[in-house]
């Protein structure tokens, strides 16, 4: 009697077990080891999602703003007028044989896309709870449409930057063949800090306040208003480290014909590479925690 009442129970269980695992309609959430923690597969599966949050991202920055898109150009135009004034007129520092004003456009505009999409996907998390809360989806892919909405941005940005070149008499070589690999490089140490900002932000919300103070020093830090060569030699080495410092120099290189450092380049790829692989990870540990503590 009592292997029969076991056999009886054991039974419909075991058959709401199986019923569970091919039913189509029901999404399994099991944690992941090792490389397979990063999920790419359903990264591609949610891509639309990601495509419709970007969008939403461009329209709602501008929204009831009376100059719309123009801020994306204001921002870093204002910023290279004033280091013009101040840095290229009265310190007279130096720009390569670059006329300034398009020297520090030129990494202004890039620094302005990255430190935007750095503090939009930093927050990302916190401003979209209710979304986490009530749905799932990879949470991965709210942070890469705050980066990828920037890109928008860099887009309108970019056209003073030709208008720059062209009022200054700077030609277009063929160097900028390789203009696409430092923009692909920005977006993804955009992303790789993003992550992982975005995931301690829910946690510990003095994230939002100390990312644009962090962000506005590491400016200084890197060779936007300032060409590396004003860097005394044996020290340049550590600006180097500096994962932005090679980005904003190819940069330059692609768009106004200077010399190409290659030894920072590699650098700065291979630190954008690590810092997105490790923020990955650690997004995707931190990632079951979110709903309850969001």
């Amino acid at each position: 009697m009592k292997g029969s009442m076991e056999n009886s129970y054991s039974l419909p269980l075991q058959n709401a077990k199986e019923a569970q695992e091919t039913d189509p309609f029901t999404v399994r959430i099991r944690p992941s080891r090792k490389w397979a923690a990063i999920n790419l597969r359903d990264l591609w599966d949610y891509r639309e999602l990601l495509y419709f949050l970007t969008w939403r991202d461009v329209k709602v920055r501008y929204k009831q703003t009376l100059l719309g898109a123009a801020w994306a150009v204001l921002q870093p135009l204002a910023a290279m007028i004033v280091f013009w004034l101040f840095f290229g007129k009265l310190a007279g520092i130096g720009s390569d044989g670059i006329p300034y004003p398009v020297f520090a456009y030129a990494g202004l505009m890039v620094w302005t896309f990255f430190s935007n999409a750095l503090n939009n996907s930093g927050n990302s998390l916190v401003g979209n709870s209710n979304l986490i809360t009530k749905v799932y989806f990879p949470r991965m892919i709210i942070p890469g449409a705050a980066v990828a909405a920037g890109l928008v941005d860099f887009a309108i940005a970019f056209l003073i930057m030709l208008v720059l070149m062209a009022g200054y008499r700077v030609p277009v070589t063929a160097a900028v063949l390789i203009l696409p690999l430092p923009v692909l490089l920005t977006s993804l140490l955009a992303l790789g800090i993003g992550l992982w900002m975005s995931a301690l932000n829910v946690k510990y919300r003095d994230i939002r306040y100390a990312l644009p103070f962090g962000i506005q020093l590491w400016m200084f830090a890197t060779p936007i208003i300032y060409p590396m060569s004003l860097v005394p030699e044996k020290w340049r080495w550590l600006l180097k480290l500096n994962p932005m410092t090679g980005i904003v120099e190819a940069y330059r290189a692609a768009l106004l014909g200077s010399t190409l450092d290659y030894s920072a380049l590699a650098i700065s790829a291979a630190m954008s590479l690590a810092i997105l692989v490790f923020a990955a990870f650690e997004f995707r540990r931190m990632e079951k925690e979110f709903a309850d503590v969001v």
